[in-house]
């Protein structure tokens, strides 16, 4: 079935691209607000976007009735930010995180999160994540009237000390990582354990 997106409705096509683009790695960002908050909240339409510089970009979109979520809004006003990823183990912290709660509200304390200082940046990292990436805004690009995406910077990476193998190869022990992603519909993720492994075809074997 053919779907012309200039013919539906923006509801329809969120779902389209939500129930199909999957599983989506999450952005579990954490800010500072201009008011000394820490805030965190999850993002699903996010991924790496180079290695030179080392870049991330995550998608915002507003809420038709609250505006851009707090941690965006930060994002926007100071140009720091930090990614930490989510594993299993952290999927409900994750989700309280979520919560549409005001400015003055920090999620981490909601959520039962601890802080530790970036290096970097201002906004601190969530200690518990096994992955946590600085950024500096590079750029943002509206992109509708409702959503506006950002690309940062990612200028330090703390990864947890048990699931690096060879630090001077960059060698990480990704399975052991348990992250997971986003997928279809309200409330659905994935586990990123079932795995499989292709080799890529060498140059000049093609016909």
């Amino acid at each position: 079935m053919l779907f012309e997106f200039d013919k539906i409705t923006p509801e329809i096509g969120y779902k389209l691209l939500t129930s199909t683009i999957t599983p989506r790695p999450i952005a579990w960002i954490s800010t500072l607000g201009l008011n000394g908050v820490v805030n965190a909240a999850p993002f699903s339409f996010f991924n790496a976007m180079g290695h030179t510089p080392p870049t991330v970009a995550v998608g915002l979109v507003k809420d038709g009735v609250r505006g851009w979520k707090d941690s965006a809004r930060n994002i926007l006003d100071t140009g720091e930010f930090v990614v930490n990823l989510v594993p299993e183990a952290l999927a409900e912290a994750m989700n309280a995180t979520s919560a549409a709660v005001g400015p003055e509200v920090s999620e981490l304390g909601l959520a039962g999160l601890e802080a530790a200082a970036s290096l970097h940046v201002k906004p601190p990292r969530i200690a518990a994540a096994p992955v946590a990436f600085e950024c500096e805004m590079l750029s943002s690009v509206v992109t509708g009237p409702m959503q506006t995406v950002v690309i940062g910077r990612v200028v330090a990476a703390h990864i947890a000390d048990a699931v690096v193998l060879d630090a001077e190869r960059g060698y990480i022990d990704t399975p052991a990582l348990g992250l997971i992603g986003r997928m279809h519909g309200a409330g659905w993720y994935a586990r990123s354990t079932d795995l499989f492994q292709l080799e890529r075809p060498k140059a000049g074997s093609g016909g």
